[in-house]
C-alpha cells in the first residue's frame, strides 16, 4: 500500500484511523463484509432467508443431470459463496428468537388453519359446510388468583385463607396489572398440581377426543369400534398460557365423513350434536398422576370454564379468517413473550433463579425441578421442560386429515423459487452442517434486510386494504 509522506497526507491518514478506532467492533466487522469482492452474492443470501437472525450454515453441492444423457442440467457448490457457505432459515417459531421466520411460520399457520375451514390447499371448499366448532378447554384451578376486570372481593366465608391471607384485594385490575394472575396467597397456592397437570395435558387432549369419537358413535346408535366407519372427527388445536401461567387449549373441530374432508358426514351429524358431546366428555375425561409417596396420585381433569361454539359461513359465528389469524399469531410466541418461563432450556437450577420471570413462574419452575428428581416422575422428563412449566406438548397439532401440512406448503414455496421440474432428472446431493447464526456486522445487516421486507410487507397490507375500501 502506497501513502502520501506529505504533511497533509499523513493528517489524512491520522484523521481516518481515528475515525476507525471511533467505530464499533460491530460496524467495523459491517464494513469488512460489505467491502468483501463477494458482498452482493452474500447479501442475495441473507435476502432470501428474509434477513433471518440464525441461519444455518450448510457446506456441499448440489448437481442436477439429465437422466438419459447425463448432460450436467444444473450444478452449484459452495466453494463460489463468501465463506464457502449456504445460508438458510433457521425455522424458529417463536419471534423473540427470530422474528423473520416466526412470520413466515405465522403465515404457514395462518393457511394452514384456513384450509382446514374453507378449502384450499387440496382441501375442497365444501368443508365450509361441515359442522365445525371453535372449542376453549381450561386448567382448572389451583388457587385463588387476582383477577382482571372484576373486584378481587374475599369470599363469604370471611376470605382469609389458613396463611391469614385475605382471598381478595378490593381492587379491579386492568387486564394489562402485572398482579394479574398472580396467587392471593403463594403458600396455598398448589404449584405441584399446576406442573403435573402441564406434564399431562396432551394426555388429557388425547383422552378428551377419545371420548368425543365414542360418544358421537354411542349418540348415532353406531358401535363404538366402528365409529370411523361412518365418520371422521378432524382438529387443529393450539395451547396457549393464560396470565396464571396455566395452559389453555383452542381447537378448531370438524366432523367429516369416514374419508376425511372430500366425504360428506352422516347426516345424523350436526353442530349441536358435537357441542353436547364436547360437553360432555370436556366434563367426564381424567388422567391419573403414577403414585407418589412424596405426591400421591393426582385425579387431573379440565377447568370449568369450557366454550364450545359453532363456526358458520355468513353467520353469526366466529369468523373463519379470525380464528384463523387468532391461532397463528399465538404459535410465534415465545414462553418468554407470555411471561410464562423462558425460550431456552434450564440445565442447572442457578438458571432458575437469573431468569427474568415472575415469583409465580419462578416457583413453578423450582417445583419443576424438585418433581423432576423423584424415581416416579423420571418418565415425564420435569427438568428438561422446567422452561416451560412442565409442559411437554407442541404448541399447535393437528389430526391427520385436517387439512395441509408444514411439510407440503415449504414445499411449494420451495418449488416456486427453486428450479422446475425436469422428466427423468437425477439430483446428486451432499451437503454437511458447519455452523449458525451470525457475526455481530452480519447481524447488523441481516436487521436491516429484516426491517425493509417487514415495512414492504406493511405497505402492501395497507394498499390493499385501501384499495378494498376503495371497491
Amino acid at each position: 500500500m502506497t501513502t502520501d509522506s506529505t504533511p497533509a497526507g499523513r493528517r489524512a491518514v491520522l484523521d481516518r484511523a481515528a475515525r476507525l478506532r471511533q467505530l464499533s467492533e460491530t460496524d467495523r466487522d459491517a464494513l469488512r463484509i460489505a467491502q468483501d469482492p463477494k458482498f452482493t452474492r452474500w447479501l442475495e443470501q441473507v435476502t432470501a432467508t428474509g434477513g433471518c437472525a440464525h441461519p444455518i450454515h450448510l457446506s456441499g453441492s448440489t448437481t442436477t443431470l439429465d437422466g438419459a444423457t447425463g448432460e450436467i442440467l444444473h450444478h452449484y457448490d459452495t466453494r463460489a459463496e463468501l465463506g464457502e457457505r449456504l445460508l438458510v432459515r433457521c425455522r424458529n417459531r417463536r419471534a423473540t428468537i427470530c422474528a423473520p421466520c416466526s412470520r413466515l411460520h405465522a403465515g404457514d399457520t395462518f393457511h394452514l388453519v384456513r384450509a382446514g375451514l374453507l378449502g384450499g390447499k387440496n382441501v375442497p371448499a365444501t368443508v365450509r359446510n361441515r359442522p365445525r366448532l371453535f372449542v376453549t378447554l381450561t386448567a382448572p384451578s389451583f388457587g385463588s388468583v387476582h383477577r382482571a376486570g372484576e373486584l378481587c372481593r374475599p369470599r363469604r366465608d370471611g376470605g382469609i385463607c389458613e396463611h391469614a391471607r385475605p382471598l381478595g384485594c378490593g381492587l379491579v385490575h386492568a387486564s394489562d396489572a402485572s398482579v394479574v394472575g398472580q396467587p392471593l396467597c403463594p403458600d396455598c397456592y398448589d404449584y405441584t398440581a399446576h406442573v403435573l397437570w402441564h406434564a399431562h395435558a396432551s394426555k388429557l387432549w388425547d383422552r378428551f377426543v377419545i371420548d368425543v369419537r365414542r360418544r358421537l358413535a354411542s349418540a348415532a346408535g353406531v358401535v363404538q369400534s366402528r365409529f370411523a366407519q361412518h365418520a371422521r372427527l378432524s382438529f387443529a388445536r393450539v395451547a396457549e398460557y393464560q396470565k396464571r401461567a396455566a395452559v389453555h387449549v383452542h381447537a378448531v373441530v370438524r366432523l367429516d365423513g369416514p374419508a376425511g374432508p372430500d366425504d360428506v358426514p352422516p347426516l345424523w351429524g350436526s353442530a349441536e350434536l358435537l357441542i353436547d358431546v364436547v360437553r360432555a366428555s370436556a366434563g367426564r375425561v381424567l388422567v391419573r398422576t403414577p403414585y407418589s409417596p412424596a405426591v400421591g396420585e393426582l385425579a387431573l381433569r379440565w377447568g370449568a370454564q369450557l366454550d364450545a361454539r359453532p363456526l358458520r359461513v355468513g353467520g353469526s359465528g366466529p369468523d373463519d379468517d379470525a380464528v384463523a389469524a387468532y391461532v397463528a399469531k399465538y404459535v410465534t410466541k415465545g414462553a418468554s413473550e407470555t411471561g410464562a418461563g423462558t425460550d431456552h432450556t434450564v440445565t442447572h437450577r442457578a438458571d432458575i433463579e437469573s431468569a427474568p420471570v415472575s415469583e409465580h413462574v419462578r416457583t413453578l419452575m423450582r417445583a419443576c425441578w424438585r418433581l423432576g428428581s423423584l424415581p416416579e416422575y423420571e418418565p415425564l422428563r420435569l427438568r428438561a421442560w422446567t422452561h416451560t412449566l412442565g409442559y411437554r406438548g407442541h404448541i399447535l397439532t393437528k389430526s391427520r386429515t385436517y387439512s395441509t401440512t408444514y411439510a407440503a406448503l415449504r414445499a411449494g414455496r420451495a418449488q416456486h423459487v427453486g428450479h422446475p421440474d425436469t422428466p427423468d432428472a437425477m439430483t446428486d446431493r451432499s451437503w454437511r452442517y458447519i455452523g449458525s447464526g451470525h457475526t455481530s456486522g452480519a447481524a447488523l445487516i441481516a436487521a436491516g434486510v429484516a426491517e425493509d421486507r417487514e415495512l414492504s410487507r406493511c405497505l402492501a397490507v395497507e394498499a390493499g386494504l385501501e384499495g378494498r375500501r376503495g371497491q
